[in-house]
């Protein structure tokens, strides 16, 4: 438990219950650092943060402070793939095949953009036995998957690609518009937008950094259910490691559905003005039309992986089970451990709550709960 935990930064009066609940964490939760942020109609109503960035470290959470999102990182690339929508330069009905010639190896050949986003595409793991270097090693990954043959048939089920999508998600990149993923969010996300976004973390940027804290009851992702080909594949080749998430490799890495490093700030004000103006500082994001192609419900039913109903669109999560609050129109992405990210369009709000200290939840972190039912009271 922490004591006299100090609350650091602003926060409207109409949302002093939501400063209260975020208190309230560090009191009764075991938060050790954390921040949230509150952006309506584009304005930052909110930009609180508390609390240490490591247990063992007596520097303060800053308001600047980057920390690993695990898989809010996919709501990112989510957002950089409507881009490319909006720019023309891809459709969602494209198959990737159009782009990446090798993937139809083993009847993959119309697979699309969307499926692949959506999780459809039956690529979630790997068949090879794999070690994290097959994640660093982002671009011999990618040749692997699109020689391999899928879990299923793409399109009849979908299953969550927890760590493979970023791969696939960054091959067609690539040949789409010639940057990686992580050169793409640094300059259209960073440099362009002055967002405190990155897939990876620059050394340049280590000593804004927070350290992760692994879940009290174990390092992994907890196994729902009976153990399948599939959940094995993604879950257990190999098992995903709280820690590393602090080692120079994952951070140097490129592996945009799970080593994003963000500040709260920054991941509300891009999924605000996602539904808000379109704009970030004067410059465009996005449109609302694309926006509305990127929100269209591709899958919804029970996931091959965590055995859980889901909606997805291309690359984000509809809300589902109340995860982004009582509105059925929010969308936005979760992290392994607790981060949220997300949107709701009929309020023109964006959220983040980020924080080191990962919960094992396997769905819905029970901190986030009292902040969503303050936002909306």
């Amino acid at each position: 438990m922490n004591k006299k935990i100090v609350i650091e930064g602003e926060c409207s009066t109409r949302y002093r219950a939501l400063k209260d609940a975020f208190a309230e964490n560090f009191e009764s939760s075991g938060e050790v650092g954390a921040a949230i942020a509150l952006v309506e109609n584009d304005e930052l109503v909110v930009n609180l943060r508390a609390g240490l960035v490591a247990e063992d470290s007596p520097k303060a959470w800053q308001e600047n402070t980057l920390v690993n999102v695990w898989s809010v990182t996919k709501g990112v690339t989510a957002l950089c793939f409507a881009m490319l929508v909006e720019r023309g330069k891809i459709a969602y009905s494209d198959r990737v095949s159009d782009y990446w010639p090798e993937f139809t190896a083993q009847g993959k050949g119309d697979v699309t953009i969307s499926m692949v986003l959506s999780h459809e595409a039956g690529l979630c793991g790997f068949r090879k036995p794999a070690t994290m270097e097959d994640y660093y090693s982002i671009e011999r990954s990618a040749d692997y998957l699109a020689q391999m043959k899928p879990f299923w048939v793409p399109g009849e089920h979908y299953g969550y690609h927890a760590m493979t999508v970023g791969i696939l998600a960054d091959a067609i990149m690539r040949r789409v518009d010639g940057r990686s993923l992580k050169q793409f969010v640094h300059e259209e996300l960073h440099v362009a937008l002055g967002l405190d976004i990155h897939i990876g973390l620059p050394s340049a940027l280590s000593e804004r950094s927070a350290s992760i804290i692994p879940p009290p009851d174990g390092e992994t992702v907890a196994v729902p259910g009976e153990l399948t080909e599939v959940k094995t594949a993604v879950l257990e080749n190999p098992p995903m490691l709280a820690a590393a998430a602090n080692s120079n490799e994952w951070r140097a890495a490129s592996i945009p559905s799970a080593n994003g490093f963000c500040s709260a700030k920054a991941l509300a004000t891009l999924f605000g003005a996602a539904v808000a103006s379109g704009e970030i500082n004067g410059k465009h994001l996005l449109g609302r039309d694309a926006l509305q192609l990127a929100l269209t419900k591709e899958v919804q039913g029970v996931d091959q992986v965590f055995d859980m109903e889901a909606r997805w669109a291309n690359g984000f999560l509809l809300n589902t089970m109340n995860l982004y609050g009582p509105n059925l129109n929010t969308f936005g992405h979760s992290g392994f451990g607790g981060a949220i990210a997300f949107a709701d369009p009929d309020r023109k709000i964006g959220f983040s709550y980020v924080m080191n200290r990962m919960s094992s939840a396997p769905v819905g972190d029970p901190r986030t709960f009292p902040l969503l039912a303050a936002i909306y009271e």
